[in-house]
């Protein structure tokens, strides 16, 4: 199933084009979801009107997010949340004021993360203190520039406190975009 950027959902099958589900019921749906887990007003500056809306077509649930053909993020069965993609986070970065979840790394260690490793503690030279475990996060390196997105081992709090172990799980870095 794919949302139009219509004010209708269509569902193609092998028999033709049926009209299923309104539009504003999914957006309101995303962005809510968004709002929940980004902050408020996440999902308008994450998902305009003309996003399109990709569902799965064994269960009917929404699946991925696109934006003028880009992932801006996936939603995940297992929890509800979504899966930023670098595109997503880049929307964020630039249109949320204040930005949440994010964390902050030194810039000796910027290369590496953009190619995908994971960002140690010791690292970590600033987080938003409301970053939980398993949250999808936002890594920017000291001038404010994407780094990558990944889910966060510790809290935000613990991040700036801790001098080992894993702080961010990174899941896709600016470097290693092309992959």
């Amino acid at each position: 199933m794919v949302l139009d950027t219509l004010l209708c959902l269509y569902f193609v099958n092998p028999y033709g084009v049926n009209t299923v589900k309104d539009k504003r019921e999914t957006l309101t749906r995303i962005r809510a979801i968004a709002d929940y887990q980004l902050g408020k007003g996440a999902g308008e500056v994450l998902f305009p009107n003309r996003v399109k809306v990709v569902f799965s077509k064994r269960t009917g649930r929404i699946r991925h997010i696109y934006l003028n053909e880009k992932l801006l993020a996936t939603l995940r069965p297992k929890d509800g949340m979504f899966s930023l993609t670098l595109v997503g986070a880049e929307r964020l970065l630039k249109r949320m004021d204040p930005l949440r979840l994010w964390v902050k790394v030194q810039n000796d260690v910027a290369s590496f993360i953009a190619e995908g490793k994971s960002v140690f503690a010791k690292h970590v030279v600033g987080a938003d203190v409301e970053i939980r475990p398993e949250e999808e996060v936002t890594v920017i390196d000291e001038d404010g520039r994407l780094l990558a997105v990944g889910r966060a081992v510790l809290t935000g709090r613990e991040m700036l406190a801790f001098k080992r172990g894993v702080a961010v799980k990174v899941r896709r870095g600016v470097g290693s975009a092309s992959l």
